[in-house]
């Protein structure tokens, strides 16, 4: 029986004292301002399911059908936030301003992403919180959405929603291809696939976009990038790294980045692994001639034996070889 991934290249290997231990396969897919494929590795074209990667155009199908929310507030909705005080106090805001609390929300009950977050939870004697998992943003703005939209809360998860219509619609517009679907993602929201190719593509069209309501959402994105991951995460710093960037990662190690120029980028590592997601994006957007500290020290991080460096997690050089070559 032959797998979707047979074909796809090693994008990321795992050195240690000299030996190859370990290597990650993988998909990459590079558009042009134009919505064109530019570069790819492996196929393009399969379809992946890109989790939380597709929020920030989520949110874009959320403005479009009445959500008025502002700066870190929409960022927020376009987040897979960290659970950090400051998040789960956004996403109560968000519930207020729909007249709602955190018993309308219907993601399920989690400990927040960031261990010192949950750390500091677990000593206060909380319990796990719907506020508190890495979707709530969106899951209140939704909520807000149908609010201000005149439709139903309870059923806002629906596919059939007029929320999950405008979603539907502006994942289409921006990637170009009709989303597959729908499945059901972790967080209990539909998930709609999408090729790679369409994945970077709505990303590039997103980042550089001056329609009004996708550059309202890429402008919250880029001026509030804590509220989209948390202070002590690799999106954070590629924002704070390369201004300009839309970039959202999403479980099972997918990662789309928006360039200002139009370019996106949209990768998947097979496994599913987070190891080797920051450093192939690092990997990719320097062989497409970005120059950044970020990017330096985002393609590789030591392997560590006995509490010192002892090899590393490195792109796969004949592999990424073939991008901007």
């Amino acid at each position: 029986m032959t797998s979707p991934f047979d074909s796809d290249p090693i994008l990321v290997e795992v050195v240690r004292d000299g030996l190859v231990e370990s290597v990650h396969h993988g998909r990459v897919a590079v558009t042009g301002p134009d919505g064109s494929l530019l570069a790819a590795l492996g196929d393009p074209g399969a379809l992946v399911y890109p989790r939380s990667a597709n929020k920030p155009l989520q949110a874009v199908g959320m403005v479009r059908a009445g959500l008025d929310l502002e700066g870190e507030l929409l960022a927020l909705a376009c987040a897979s936030h960290s659970g950090e005080p400051f998040h789960r106090e956004g996403a109560a805001r968000i519930l207020t301003l729909a007249g709602l609390d955190e018993t309308a929300l219907q993601d399920p009950p989690d400990w927040p992403l960031d261990e010192l977050a949950k750390e500091e939870l677990l000593r206060a004697g909380a319990s796990r919180s719907r506020l508190a998992m890495n979707c709530s943003g969106k899951h209140a703005a939704m909520l807000l959405t149908a609010v201000r939209s005149g439709a139903d809360t309870a059923t806002y998860l629906a596919p059939e929603h007029p929320v999950q219509r405008a979603i539907e619609q502006a994942l289409g517009d921006l990637a170009g291809e009709e989303p597959a679907g729908p499945a059901v993602d972790g967080c209990g929201a539909p998930l709609w696939a999408l090729s790679l190719t369409a994945l970077a593509r709505a990303f590039g069209r997103l980042a550089a976009s001056t329609e009004a309501t996708e550059q309202k959402v890429a402008d919250a994105v880029r001026a509030h990038p804590a509220y989209v991951s948390g202070t002590r995460r690799d999106e954070l710093a590629l924002h704070q790294g390369l201004p300009g960037v839309v970039a959202k990662a999403g479980a099972e190690s997918v990662y789309a980045v928006g360039l200002p120029d139009g370019r996106g980028v949209a990768l998947k590592i097979d496994d599913g692994s987070t190891r080797g997601r920051a450093v192939a994006m690092a990997a990719v957007l320097q062989r497409l001639g970005l120059e950044a500290d970020v990017l330096a020290e985002q393609a590789s991080f030591p392997v560590l034996g006995g509490g010192r460096p002892v090899g590393e997690v490195r792109p796969y050089a004949p592999t990424l070889a073939g991008i901007g070559a």
